[in-house]
């Protein structure tokens, strides 16, 4: 009996100087690549998997014959970085603001413990 594993991988790049942020799922046959903007043209989209399957993130099959390769432009996978950026951020300031209450709770109760004491 043969077992059939799961093969989905996901890889993230940004690229600052075009303001382009590429998401690479290896799925079991094929690979899809998203990116937030066209701004990649054919050379360099050719270039890109041939330097993603040197470097190990997509198998060698793929390094001189795009098929099997689906690059599509998708403009949510950059939405999704801005949205987990700002939830991060009101979570640390919460984090933040309740350590800080905390703390002065702490000091106000060492204080009062003091003056009791004397």
């Amino acid at each position: 009996m043969k077992t059939h594993t799961q093969f989905n991988r996901r890889f993230e790049f940004q690229f600052p100087d075009v303001d382009t942020r590429i998401l690479v799922e290896d799925l079991e046959d094929e690979v899809v690549i998203r990116a937030s903007r066209d701004t990649f043209s054919e050379r360099r989209k050719q270039n890109f998997i041939r330097e993603l399957a040197a470097e190990g993130f997509i198998a060698d099959c793929f390094q001189w014959s795009c098929q099997g390769v689906r690059w599509l432009v998708d403009a949510s996978c950059a939405k999704s970085t801005e949205t987990i950026a700002a939830r991060t951020n009101r979570f640390m300031i919460r984090l933040f603001v309740c350590s800080v209450l905390l703390w002065v709770c702490l000091m106000a109760g060492l204080f009062f413990r003091e003056c009791l004491v004397r």
